[in-house]
């Protein structure tokens, strides 16, 4: 073959490659081959953060012992959630947090708490007491300081000062007996909240000192 015709003739396959080249390069753009730098930059982001759903209380939430100081009766220990603010009023003490509350009242009586006792005189009250109240359910369950007395019932909450939005909420009520005194534990959070380990906790820390 002459020198210009082999001349001609790489030019035309360099032609040919380059056209090639260009229109792989260009298809690269739509999607990145598994080992690219594309492809492990999607592999190593992140995935989204969940947020809790409105009320739960987290699973590593710490608890710490509660001992009152003031009222009618401080012979008994709770564990509350650590972190909660608290107020406190006569025999009563209140522990809240975002949607959550727990309240703790002692006083004195004469007997123990008895499943026909609260349904004639506890509901009766609470539904005068509880927007919206329902769903009452009395029941007899055991707990590591003993037999105690739950209610269970939903209410509508207070309205929030700021938002003014009302949350339905869900109740679970321990009633606790020992020599005269009687402590009545309550909990309460959205209805839709999962809480039912944390909640287990509390009520099953009530100790008598």
């Amino acid at each position: 073959m002459g020198r210009y015709k082999q001349a001609f003739v790489a030019v035309g396959l360099t032609m040919a490659v380059t056209a090639v080249v260009g229109c792989s390069t260009s298809g690269s753009h739509a999607s990145a081959p598994p080992g690219s730098s594309a492809a492990s930059r999607g592999q190593d982001r992140p995935a989204p953060t969940e947020s809790n759903p409105p009320g739960d209380i987290p699973d590593n939430q710490a608890y710490v012992a509660y001992r009152p100081t003031g009222g009618t009766f401080t012979g008994f220990t709770v564990k509350v959630p650590e972190g909660w603010a608290r107020t406190a009023q006569g025999g009563t003490t209140v522990f809240t947090d975002k949607l959550n509350t727990i309240t703790i009242t002692a006083a004195p009586a004469s007997s123990a708490p008895t499943t026909a006792s609260v349904s004639r005189t506890v509901v009766p009250e609470l539904r005068t007491q509880t927007p919206k109240f329902a769903s009452p359910k009395v029941s007899e369950v055991t707990r590591h300081a003993g037999p105690v007395v739950l209610l269970t019932y939903q209410g509508d909450s207070a309205k929030d000062p700021v938002t003014g939005k009302v949350v339905r909420d869900a109740f679970e009520r321990y009633a606790y007996y020992r020599s005269g005194h009687e402590v009545n534990l309550t909990l309460s959070g959205p209805v839709n909240a999962d809480n039912v380990d944390p909640w287990r906790i509390v009520s099953d820390s009530v100790a008598w000192r």
